[in-house]
């Protein structure tokens, strides 16, 4: 089984940042795994699986040309792991309330203190500056019935926070 790194680099969104990184990794001899990149506020963020018979210094001396030239900052750590070593998830949770602080950490915990792990969580504001509306959306992999995490949940009604609870479909084959 190869050697795996995560490689993380963030900076200012601009055209070309996934191009270039995936090159030089691909020109060092490099494999890719799982990866997540996204844009938040105005930067563009990659996570990302690499593999390959370089050790770590080769790699960043690889990389470090193009992310010093595109602004970003780049980490890398060795990681144990692998393709397909991941839960699936099962349970989708979608959050709705006014905008405060602490809306994430009262989920989260609620979540945690019945097994809930969270594989994927993305999350906005929207309306306007005088109503700001908290959108998340996680999903996850929980042994609990979709009852018992939507009860669970439910206490945050009373904060003005609307949490639903739904499976996850997903299709193979």
């Amino acid at each position: 089984m190869p050697d795996w790194n995560m490689l993380t680099l963030v900076g200012a969104d601009r055209p070309g940042i996934v191009s270039r990184v995936t090159r030089a990794l691909y020109t060092c001899g490099c494999n890719l795994g799982e990866a997540s990149m996204i844009r938040l506020g105005g930067n563009f963020t990659i996570m990302l699986m690499v593999s390959g018979e370089r050790p770590c210094e080769e790699l960043m001396a690889a990389v470090r040309p193009v992310a010093e030239e595109l602004g970003l900052r780049i980490h890398l750590d060795a990681v144990p792991g692998g393709l397909h070593r991941h839960l699936v998830p099962n349970l989708q949770v979608r959050v709705f309330g006014a905008d405060r602080a602490g809306i994430v950490a009262d989920v989260t915990e609620i979540l945690a203190e019945h097994g809930f792990n969270i594989l994927e969580l993305e999350s906005d504001v929207a309306g306007d500056a005088q109503h700001p509306v908290y959108i998340m959306n996680i999903q996850g992999y929980c042994e609990r019935t979709i009852e018992e995490v939507q009860t669970a949940l439910s206490a945050l009604s009373t904060q003005g926070v609307s949490v639903d609870v739904a499976p996850v479909d997903i299709l193979i084959g």
